[in-house]
């Protein structure tokens, strides 16, 4: 099963079609409503929740389906199922026109599996409907299995390939308690995104012109995109990949797709030098039992987790 999966994401016969669908998708005129599908204000993305009430409604019509006398209420869910299936493909849509190419590839799939599933259990509630039931089951139950099929897709998407996750949650446990030397004030030109890393972990950094420095994690949340190849203006720094959005003073992500704010370090200027550290309420405890606990290096820091 993995290596068909593999081979999924390397198959390039479908790409003219992916482009020709993620440009309509993202041409659509959806304005703010675009950020609330991507699940900017709720955090992380809004489709793995508007699946459960297609998901649950069929599930639950398949169970009843098994007993006699029960087709009113399965044709109900059924027919509830189909109503939610709508949210739920919109939300998955516009995430995956901002996905990687070999994530697309999986994703058409997925949704092709969702969408016979819909057809399918279309054409099972007008068989309910039209008083032959066992028709309608049958193709109630082939629509559950297509359901299953991209229910796989989609959590290869979502596991394997990191579809949706944060890919800026490990940066508050690789870096070292305390203050890090990324450079000196001359060398970061006023309103540039600069570069820098702190133990093994690259730092977006930006002077403003009062003075002020900004330090984020460099690799987008969304999709790990370098924040430093990005446009800074306004207080935010512009991803180039999908152009999410983060506010520079504390990384605050103003505009999807990304749905979490990137981690922002503390700042100061010692000596022409410009240090950075992160915020104490973002320095995890060290597990219980680790030497970690008691351990410090020559510098006074705990050592790297």
């Amino acid at each position: 099963m993995l290596w068909l999966l593999d081979a999924l994401e390397r198959d390039p016969g479908r790409d003219q079609l992916i482009d020709m669908l993620g440009r309509r998708v993202r041409a659509l005129p959806l304005g703010r409503v675009r950020d609330v599908l991507h699940g900017t204000w709720l955090g992380h993305p809004v489709h793995p929740m508007s699946i459960h009430l297609p998901i649950g409604s069929w599930m639950s019509a398949a169970v009843l389906d098994l007993k006699p006398g029960r087709s009113r209420q399965a044709d109900l869910l059924v027919a509830l199922g189909l109503a939610g299936a709508a949210p739920a493909a919109l939300s998955g849509l516009v995430d995956w026109a901002e996905l990687r190419r070999e994530q697309q590839r999986v994703g058409l799939v997925h949704a092709w599996a969702n969408t016979a599933a819909v057809g399918l259990y279309g054409a099972s509630l007008v068989m309910r409907l039209s008083g032959k039931g066992a028709k309608g089951r049958a193709l109630g139950y082939l629509g559950l299995t297509a359901v299953g099929a991209g229910g796989l897709l989609g959590g290869h998407l979502a596991y394997r390939q990191a579809a949706g996750a944060n890919h800026a949650e490990e940066v508050p446990h690789v870096v070292r308690d305390g203050w890090h030397r990324v450079g000196g004030v001359d060398e970061f030109p006023v309103g540039e995104a600069v570069r820098c890393v702190v133990d093994d972990v690259p730092v977006l950094v930006v002077r403003e012109s009062g003075g002020e420095v900004h330090a984020l994690a460099e690799r987008c949340s969304h999709l790990a995109g370098p924040l430093s190849e990005g446009t800074v203006a306004d207080g935010c720094v512009r991803c180039p990949w999908h152009g999410s959005v983060f506010r520079l003073s504390d990384g605050w992500n103003v505009g999807g797709p990304a749905t979490a704010p990137q981690p922002a370090f503390d700042t100061r200027v010692v000596d022409g030098s410009v240090e950075v550290r992160l915020p104490l309420h973002e320095v995890p405890e060290a597990p219980y039992g680790s030497d970690a606990l008691t351990e410090t290096s020559v510098d006074g820091h705990r050592p790297s987790r």
